[in-house]
Parts: C-alpha cells; sequence; structure tokens
C-alpha cells in the first residue's frame, strides 16, 4: 500500500513511517521541510495524489485560542486534497478523553479535528492516545520555580511514543475504523508522582510539591485522561526512564 504521512517528519510521524516502511509499504513522509505546508494547502495535492491512506500527524504551533483555527483549515485543505487524490482512508492521532476537557483550547481544537474527519467524505479512522511519556519534561518545564515543581494529582497513563507510532501505523495498514481506538501506557499515576519518579531517576534535586491549581493539567476532572479499556501498551515508565 502507498502512504502519504503528513508531519511525517516528527517525533510520531518519522516512527510511523518507518514501520510502515519496514512491513513492505511505500511510506513517504511530507512536512514543511519537504515543500507541504497543510494550512495554505502549497504541495498538498501532489503529496497525497495517488496514495491509498493519508496519516495527518501535523499539529498546531500553539496550543492558545488559535489552535482551533490550526486544525479547522488544515483538516478542510487535507479532505479536499485527499478526496480529489482518490484516497481511500484518512488517520488522525488525538488525545484519549479531550472531549472531557472543554476548558482546554488545545483540547477542545482536537475534538474539532476528529468531528471535522468523520463528517468528511472518506472512510477514517482516529487514534486516541493517553500522554506521551516524552512530554514528561515540558511538563514539569511550565511550573517550575528554583527548587520547587509545582503539579497536580490528575491520574494519567503515559504512553511511549514508540508504542502511539506502532498502533497508528497498525491502524493505518487496517480496514478504516470509522470510528476510535484508543491507547494508553500499562500505569496510572498521580502526576506529582510522576514528577517525583521521574527527577529522582535523573539525579535532580529539585522537590515536587502538589498544587491543584498548577499548569494546565490543574482543570481536569477526575481520571479523564486515562482508559482502563484502552488497547495498553507494552512500555513501562521505569523501562523507559532506563
Amino acid at each position: 500500500m502507498k502512504f502519504a504521512v503528513i508531519g511525517g517528519t516528527g517525533l510520531i510521524g518519522s516512527q510511523v513511517v518507518n514501520n510502515l516502511n519496514a512491513a513492505g509499504h511505500e511510506a513517504v513522509p511530507h512536512a514543511h521541510s519537504t515543500g507541504v505546508d497543510i494550512i495554505s494547502g502549497q504541495g498538498l495535492d501532489e503529496a497525497v495524489a495517488g496514495s491509498d491512506v493519508v496519516v495527518n500527524l501535523t499539529n498546531s504551533p500553539t496550543f492558545d485560542e488559535a489552535s482551533p483555527a490550526f486544525f479547522q483549515t488544515s483538516m478542510d485543505n487535507l479532505l479536499a486534497a485527499a478526496h480529489k487524490g482518490g484516497v481511500g482512508h484518512v488517520v488522525i492521532l488525538s488525545i484519549v478523553g479531550a472531549d472531557q476537557v472543554p476548558e482546554l483550547h488545545y483540547y477542545r481544537a482536537k475534538v474539532l479535528q476528529e468531528n471535522i474527519l468523520a463528517a468528511g467524505p472518506i472512510p477514517y479512522s482516529i487514534v486516541r492516545a493517553t500522554q506521551f511519556m516524552e512530554f514528561m519534561d515540558d511538563v514539569l518545564s511550565w511550573t517550575a520555580d528554583g527548587d520547587t515543581v509545582r503539579l497536580p494529582a490528575t491520574p494519567i497513563q503515559p504512553i511511549a511514543a514508540k508504542d502511539v507510532a506502532h498502533e497508528v501505523a497498525e491502524v493505518a495498514a487496517g480496514a478504516p475504523l470509522n470510528g476510535t481506538r484508543d491507547v494508553a501506557g500499562p500505569e496510572v499515576f498521580p502526576l506529582d508522582e510522576l514528577g517525583r519518579i521521574t527527577l529522582s531517576r535523573k539525579g535532580d534535586g529539585r522537590t515536587v510539591v502538589t498544587d491543584p491549581t498548577a499548569g494546565m493539567f490543574a482543570v481536569v476532572k477526575g481520571d479523564v485522561l486515562t482508559d482502563k479499556d484502552a488497547h495498553l501498551a507494552p512500555t513501562r515508565y521505569s523501562d523507559w526512564l532506563s
């Protein structure tokens, strides 16, 4: 099968391309660096033409109120190009529980992206993943102040990027779900505890202070960012840290 992977040079996209090619398919990465702009549409028709499947792994450059416009424009352009190019399956990556956190602009934007895809003319699949292990350093940096890091006790079920890429490639190579597949890591942690584990394993002497008002995840209510019924990935956080 032939795959066009838009955003195919990023953390997930590059691994999806490698996985698909290793399985004997033809997966081509497309990004700004290859002359494809999903917002202006430049190069998009040529990128997707003749592909069996398009995998869209592009992401908004910001997490703020500008993110819905990014996903509206990018999905409109992508679906138009894919329809014109005879594509039979479009795949996107979203977030477990995004529809349960309307307080966050970015999560509302991801739900908008899902809805645009589902309402479009092409068979589709949505892979929803929990929080990436690779993003933990960013989470720690958001509320770091001197020798302390403030984090809420929000339940998190971290997943390794390589496991996300495996799931995306598997879904992309299969029949369209016309629905979603949730994927998650094998363990649930309170975010503050995950912060302490991370700093300890890295020999970082900063202290994590539990603060229910700190950072982006403070607005999350309950355990909506976890999913015990998801496809559970194999990589445990302690092994990933190693």
